[in-house]
């Protein structure tokens, strides 16, 4: 049987009543890049913070950053997803389940804070690595010149570990953009799902499905320029080879 191949589908109307196919796409690329820019932001803070107690003197806050980072690693993001989206509003108390049940855009913020939880346990090891692979040298002048633990993370170790881990930082935020399509398991029609609903109505399963990849494409293209442009900005020569 002969694939009916038709590029133009792009500009029909599509079922739904709001505008032609490429609209729907380019609804459900709106979608990701907003989910991805909130789960990312989730992702920085507490991928900071775990990160900074990882690195702490102290042993309780190491355990505590080991667990954390143990804990959402090691478990897929699709269960964590189902346990945020379908779980934990039978756990809490009644009224607080039927207000997280009730909650307006429920798959979005589900979205953002399972992949951002999930993608901060991976920020928390870059961040870990970053500062450990400083020299010894730089915590000990911090000290000689009377700062605080606080002090010295916010003005010497955590602005030169940033600009080391700029690199992988990257990568891991074109993890999330693609993380961010496990969410239309929990209802999010992101760009995934809006290409799959076009293949559902349509039947042009190889035009929807390209036309997404094209789109992820460009996504990654536009990270990674900006981010390349941000790392010549920001880079201390003698820490990253070749700057």
């Amino acid at each position: 049987m002969n694939y009916n191949w038709n590029w133009q589908i792009f500009f029909e109307p599509n079922p739904t009543g709001s505008g032609t196919y490429l609209d729907m796409l380019l609804s459900g690329l709106a979608l990701t890049i907003k989910t991805a820019l909130m789960a990312w932001i989730i992702a920085l803070v507490f991928g900071s913070v775990v990160g900074v107690l990882r690195t702490l003197p102290s042993k309780a806050a190491g355990w505590i950053g080991f667990a954390y980072v143990e804990f959402f690693r090691n478990m897929p993001l699709l269960v964590q997803l189902f346990l945020w989206f379908f779980v934990l509003p039978e756990l809490l108390p009644r009224a607080a389940g039927l207000w997280l049940k009730q909650l307006p855009n429920a798959p979005f913020w589900t979205a953002s804070i399972g992949v951002g939880l999930f993608m901060s346990a991976r920020v928390a090891v870059q961040l870990a690595a970053g500062v450990a692979s400083l020299p010894r040298g730089q915590r000990q002048a911090a000290t000689a010149l009377g700062l605080t633990t606080a002090q010295t993370y916010r003005y010497v170790l955590l602005p030169i570990a940033y600009r080391i881990i700029l690199p992988p930082l990257t990568s891991e935020f074109l993890n999330t953009v693609k993380n961010t399509a496990v969410a239309i398991t929990i209802g999010l029609i992101e760009l995934t799902g809006q290409a799959r609903a076009m293949q559902e109505f349509s039947f042009q399963v190889f035009e929807a499905f390209t036309a997404a990849t094209i789109m992820y494409l460009l996504i990654n293209f536009v990270v990674v320029t900006g981010m390349r442009i941000l790392e010549r900005k920001v880079a201390i020569p003698g820490y990253i080879a070749g700057k």
